[in-house]
């Protein structure tokens, strides 16, 4: 197992539905850890890289209806 951290920035501030797709998105297999951020402005994944890529944790969160874009200068 390779566990590898990506960042995504939320396009708005996160509701209680946003917190619902965020445990839909954490029972993903390979996804292990979702933090949200201090300043509540990005999001944290910590995934097994043997599993998922970047992309695919992307569209995982985008599944689950949370407010995302990709940190392109954080990876």
């Amino acid at each position: 197992m390779t566990k590898v951290q990506v960042r995504f920035h939320l396009r708005k501030p996160l509701d209680d539905s946003d917190y619902q797709g965020i445990a839909k998105a954490h029972a993903v297999y390979g996804i292990h850890k979702i933090t949200v951020e201090p300043s509540l402005q990005d999001l944290m994944i910590e995934y097994d890289a043997t599993r998922l890529r970047p992309a695919e944790v992307e569209s995982a969160l985008a599944s689950a209806g949370i407010p995302i874009e990709r940190d392109a200068a954080i990876v």
